[in-house]
Parts: structure tokens; sequence; C-alpha cells
């Protein structure tokens, strides 16, 4: 899909603006993003829209795109934060948004990078907003507590997932752990095809709210979040530094109450080795005035993606390039 995304865009450029003088330099810049059914998926595109602008576009100042000139950024999705580091590391992805516990982590070689060492070439553009955790039950599955998915059918997400990660780490909290479940290692989209045909019992996915795979659940047989609160999160909060509490409000599903859960943070993160002066334009169009109304109307969570909170949770080295920018807009002294 995203070869051929690229072959027709070079071809719309390539026809459309064969006369212009001189040729506008044209590149591609990936964004590993997540499930197609999460949060991850449209915030990426959104944010590739608003740092693109392809030769031939009608610039800025005349109403047109306010992105990197010559810039064509592409969301593609992924398994998730584990998978988006690794693509990172390895040169197949030039960025990608990832849980800051899982960037902390793999730049640091600890926590589940301990084995693997640390990614030194991991660095961050910006913070985007909180994602919440939903463990996600099927209406009628009495699972009212994280103890009560003992036993139940239950998928952790895919493999290179930061959900899995996280899954785990609260499991565990709770006195669980995989064994005590049914675990399945599936994306959201055919964890609620199979909660729909009473295949699986819940699913636990880490994203921004609302996310469309737990409006549709809900929407269609009912569902029910279930919440994660009492000693036990105090005990994770205090062992986990990188998880906040945090409440996903009444009437953000349909029939669902509000729910007391924990968050991480999204942070969009960078190789080392993409340019500085990319990066900065880059960073630069994302905080641009005019990105603000995108942001605003194309996704709920969007509206949680501000300059103010741009740094809030950042673990690892800023890229060069964006921290040039926080500099001259006075977010770093």
């Amino acid at each position: 899909m995203a070869t051929r995304l690229i072959l027709t865009l070079a071809l719309l450029v390539l026809l459309g603006g064969a006369s212009a003088a001189p040729a506008q330099e044209m590149r591609f810049f990936r964004i590993g993003t997540g499930g197609v059914a999460g949060t991850y998926y449209p915030i990426g595109g959104l944010i590739a829209d608003i740092i693109s602008s392809p030769p031939g576009a009608r610039p800025c100042n005349k109403g047109g795109s306010c992105g990197v000139p010559g810039l064509v950024a592409i969301a593609q999705s992924s398994n998730g934060s584990v998978a988006n580091v690794d693509a990172i590391k390895s040169g197949e992805l030039e960025s990608g948004f990832v849980q800051s516990d899982i960037a902390y982590w793999a730049y640091t070689g600890t926590g589940i990078f301990k084995d693997q060492g640390k990614v030194e070439n991991l660095r961050a553009i910006a913070n985007l907003y909180p994602e919440s955790i939903h463990i996600v039950a099927r209406k009628g599955a009495e699972i009212g507590s994280v103890r009560d998915l003992a036993g139940k059918r239950v998928s952790l997400d895919e493999p290179g997932s930061g959900t899995l990660v996280d899954a785990r780490i609260i499991l565990e909290a709770f006195g669980l752990s995989e064994a005590d479940i049914q675990a399945e290692y599936i994306k959201p989209s055919p964890a609620v095809a199979q909660i729909s045909d009473n295949q699986l019992d819940a699913y636990i996915i880490v994203a921004g709210y609302p996310t469309g795979s737990v409006a549709e659940l809900a929407s269609s047989v009912g569902a029910d979040l279930v919440p994660i609160d009492g000693p036990e999160v105090e005990t994770l909060l205090q062992n986990y530094q990188f998880f906040a509490k945090d409440l996903i409000p009444d009437g953000t599903y349909e029939g669902i109450g509000a729910t007391p859960t924990i968050s991480v943070g999204a942070q969009w993160v960078v190789d080392a080795e993409v340019e500085e002066e990319l990066v900065y334009g880059i960073t630069k169009a994302l905080w641009h005035d005019t990105a603000r109304q995108l942001l605003d109307n194309g996704h709920a969570r969007g509206k949680s993606i501000t300059l103010e909170t741009a740094l809030e949770g950042v673990a690892i080295p800023l890229h060069p390039g964006a921290e040039r920018y926080y500099r001259e807009v006075g977010l770093i002294p």
C-alpha cells in the first residue's frame, strides 16, 4: 500500500510539475504509527498532511501547505511502539510514534530492552498526547476488575507493541500473569470481531480516547471498560514513573461511564541521523499556526497536541533540529 502510494505521488508530481522551473527536489519521510483501528494511525495521517508540501504545491503564504517544501510524509501502519523503535534502529523508518515508557527503555537499554542494549540513535521530536490504557470487555463477560480477567480469553495485542508490554506490567501489578488468562496476541480490529462472535472476552489497547475499535464495539454489541484503580495502582506508579493516573470521561464511548485508568505519553521520535535542517522544518511545521485547525478538527485527540506540552515526559534527548526550534520559541532556555 505504502509503495503504491509513493509511486502514485511521484507520478503525479512528475506529470503536474514537469514544466516548473527550477525543479524542486522531492523527498519522502516515513512515520511509523500503529494498527489502523488505533489512534496512532489517524494522528499519523494528520501530522503527515501538516508537514508535507510536495513539489508544485501552493505556497503557505498563498493559502497552501505550510509544511516542509518538497516533503512528502507518509503514515505507515505498524505493530506499534516497539516495532517502530526497531525499525528506526535498523533504518527502515525515519521516525515513528512510541510510548514514553518504551522510548525511555530503548534509549537507556533498560526494561524490555535490557537484553538488546541501548538504541542510541533514538531522538525526540515532540510529546504528543496522553495514551490511556483501555481494558475493553465484552458486555456480559462479567469482568468488573483486572483480577476478573483470570481464566478469560484476553488479547494483549501483537508482539512488538507497547500495549503488550504494559498489559504484562498491569497483570503483574494485580497478581496475575499470562498463564492465568487465555492469552491471545492480535490487533484491536480482529479482537473486536472475535468479541462480537463470542470468541474472545476482552482486549487491551493503549491509545488516546476516543479510539475507533472501542467505539465500534460499544456501539454494536456493547462493551464495558474495566477500571484500573485501587492500591495496586499506587504501587504501580511508584515502580514505573512514566505512568500517570487518568480518567476516561463519561460518554466517551456509548453506554460507558467514567472509568479510572492509567496513561503513558505518546511521543514522536526520529533517527538521530536525519538531517538537522529537515527535523527543524518538520518541528516548525508541526507547530505552525495553520496546523492548529487541522489537529483540532481532524481527530478528537488532536486537541491534546499542543506546543505547551511538547516537552512533557520526554526522557530521551531531543533531535538537534527539534531542540533548535524549541529554543527559538522559548521552551528551552
